[in-house]
């Protein structure tokens, strides 16, 4: 059987020039593209539509076209059965995908040959309402707007650690420490490393300060009377409604993920530039002056999205 990419694509974004690029390659080399059968109407007739659930186990690799949040999705889509996941940028600030669109040939051709490392990450398990939900990034307990405060205790091991009052309360992998929990005052840590990190934003009350647990310790968070309603995001996406009562039970998986990297040093270069620009007081326009050539000439090539 021969070499089959999935393509997992942001779920707004034009990605035809993309699609485009990865299709006229596949033709030349002969390789089958499958995409989930509800995007079929945004990709060329040549790719192969298949049920979402089956998209991982039928590829060889997955093309991630987007931003972040396009890679979050196909890590979970893949975290039963891991396959290498190569992220192609169409976003804002990713911090894990690693490609360009004028950069996509090249980077397939390695793809193709195997001439490329993996990086491994790490997920969160999360039983809600008996499920359990996977993220690679973050679980976030986070207040209903107008409702009060987070008011939670947190549990490791089964023993009681402490407890939180605060706006949200983050935790998160290491992968996930360049996002909410950076934005809420959380340390980088270094996506090398294993560590849950549990994280308050705009504490009142209680654990003030970000906590790095060992990846063995289970978290166990318990809404306490009188808490506001709070809502459960994984990677920024709702998986239970507001609710006053409840509990989280978050356990650390390795290697859950696997995404492919080109050019680590080059990659890890990018990044530190990316986490320089975070704190700066300027909006996407006026930090083109202060990048470095090679990026602002990225940039060039496609335009920035306006600001939010």
């Amino acid at each position: 059987m021969g070499y089959r990419l999935g393509l997992v694509l942001h779920p707004t974004r034009d990605v035809s020039e993309v699609v485009g690029i990865i299709e006229r390659w596949a033709a030349r080399h002969r390789k089958t593209l499958l995409v989930r059968a509800e995007d079929r109407h945004r990709v060329p007739h040549t790719v192969e539509p298949v049920p979402a659930a089956e998209l991982a186990a039928r590829a060889d690799a997955l093309i991630s076209i987007g931003g972040d949040g396009t890679m979050l999705g196909a890590l979970r889509a893949a975290v039963r059965d891991p396959k290498p996941v190569l992220g192609v940028h169409l976003g804002r600030l990713g911090f894990l995908v690693e490609v360009e669109p004028p950069e996509l040939s090249t980077a397939l051709d390695r793809l193709a040959s195997r001439d490329f490392t993996v990086e491994r990450h790490a997920c969160l398990v999360c039983d809600v309402c008996g499920d359990d939900v996977v993220a690679f990034n973050d679980v976030a307990l986070v207040r209903q707007p107008g409702s009060g405060f987070v008011t939670a205790t947190l549990g490791v091991d089964g023993q009681r650690y402490g407890y939180y009052r605060c706006d949200a309360l983050v935790v998160s992998t290491p992968t996930g420490s360049t996002a909410y929990s950076y934005a809420a005052g959380g340390p980088l840590i270094s996506p090398a490393a294993d560590g849950v990190l549990v994280t308050p934003s705009a504490p009142m009350a209680g654990i003030s300060r970000a906590l790095v647990l060992s990846p063995e310790e289970a978290v166990h968070l318990e809404l306490r009377p009188g808490s506001a309603a709070v809502a459960v995001e994984m990677d920024g996406v709702i998986i239970r409604d507001a609710a006053t009562e409840g509990a989280v039970h978050i356990r650390y998986r390795r290697d859950a993920g696997l995404v492919v990297r080109l050019d680590p040093r080059r990659y890890q270069e990018r990044n530190q530039l990316k986490l320089s620009l975070l704190d700066l007081p300027l909006l996407p326009d006026q930090l083109r002056e202060l990048l470095p050539d090679e990026l602002r000439e990225q940039l060039n090539r496609r335009e920035l999205p306006p600001p939010r």
